[in-house]
């Protein structure tokens, strides 16, 4: 059996742009090796890394080879999402080091691969500052031209629930259509196409939406409404006509197994930062399997949870497609070592072990 002790626990905060930084965290262990995961996202950066330090008393000494001990002691449904991002960033960092102790990439340890590359998709919302229509369609545009295959927008951040009324496209909905159709004119019928909501419909308004957009054939609607209403949700589901993609804010696997009993989806979107890491991700991908749902990972995050995603979603069955946060800062892949290299739309599952990188800062 082997036996490794953790040492000391850490936290790095990258400053990226204003939709939020890269927070980083690096355990160290007594032979001398660091893991490293990443904690982004957890909406408090300052209460993530508390958090973080809360779990140093207990976790120094920790074994880090003890995964599911770890995972059965401190991961709570009820928990709250910076919490469930604290752990998260830990347990990434624990496959990280149990890798490279016993020198293997983390696929191995997670049942080996079932792909040797990983299709990105380019979520261009992160940065595209310009939201008119030109201004969108440029960045798609780039996008595809560096070798993105699909791209992902977010076309109606202006529109507000509150302020609509089924059967009425107001005017900022017709600015998300616009912004739409500028894009797939820009990129051609080739290239797959997303659309995510974030949730500003209802399931009226949505449903005329969709119809003004199927002679564009999008790859799917993302969060078209909330699922605070399980039923409502069902509902748009089965009328849009459209693949439904959801599950980015949900964390735990009671959610994520209800949210496939109780409506209609075919896709969702896990995160590694907030669902319990790389063993989270794995559990709710075979969740989402055991009902033929194919899983995407939501990843608007920097290279330690891409990299991290890259090794589970290796071995994968029902993996679609992996979201990629483009365009946000050029110096993105001098953060680790070997430098992020993305060919044609695809990354490379490297063999190196863990998580295969380490920081560079």
């Amino acid at each position: 059996m082997h036996t490794l002790k953790i040492t000391d626990i850490e936290t790095e905060v990258v400053q990226v742009n204003h939709r939020g930084n890269w927070l980083f965290v690096k355990v160290h262990v007594d032979n001398g090796i660091t893991g490293i995961g990443e904690a982004s996202h957890g909406r408090d950066d300052d209460r993530v890394r508390h958090t973080i330090n809360t779990f140093k008393p207990t976790l120094i000494g920790w074994n880090p080879f003890q995964l599911e001990s770890f995972r059965q002691r401190f991961y709570r449904d009820t928990e709250s999402h910076t919490y469930h991002t604290a752990l998260s960033g830990i347990e990434q960092a624990m496959w990280d080091l149990i890798g490279k102790t016993l020198d293997v990439p983390s696929y191995q340890l997670l049942g080996g691969t079932c792909r040797k590359k990983v299709r990105l998709y380019a979520n261009i919302n992160r940065a595209t500052v310009d939201r008119s229509p030109s201004g969108f369609a440029n960045n798609a545009e780039r996008a595809v031209a560096e070798g993105f295959t699909a791209i992902k927008c977010a076309p109606f951040d202006d529109v507000s629930v509150s302020n609509i009324s089924s059967g009425s496209l107001t005017p900022a909905i017709c600015r998300g259509i616009d912004r739409i159709r500028t894009i797939r004119a820009a990129i051609g019928s080739d290239i797959d196409l997303m659309v995510d909501c974030h949730s500003r419909f209802n399931p009226g308004t949505i449903i005329q939406v969709a119809k003004e957009l199927e002679d564009l054939h999008l790859f799917w609607i993302e969060d078209a409404v909330s699922l605070n209403n399980l039923d409502a949700f069902a509902h748009t589901s089965r009328s849009l006509g459209i693949p439904i993609a959801t599950g980015e804010r949900l964390r735990t696997l009671t959610d994520f197994d209800r949210l496939l009993t109780e409506t209609y989806v075919d896709y969702i979107l896990p995160d590694v930062k907030h669902v319990g890491g790389l063993s989270g991700l794995k559990k709710i991908a075979t969740l989402a399997a055991a009902r033929n749902v194919m899983v995407t990972p939501h990843n608007p995050s920097g290279p330690v949870a891409t990299a991290a995603s890259v090794q589970c979603m290796a071995s994968v069955p029902n993996f679609a497609i992996l979201e990629y946060a483009w365009g946000e800062v050029e110096w993105r892949p001098d953060l680790i070592e070997p430098r992020e290299k993305i060919v044609n739309g695809f990354i490379e599952v490297t063999d190196h072990a863990g998580l295969g990188i380490t920081l560079t800062i």
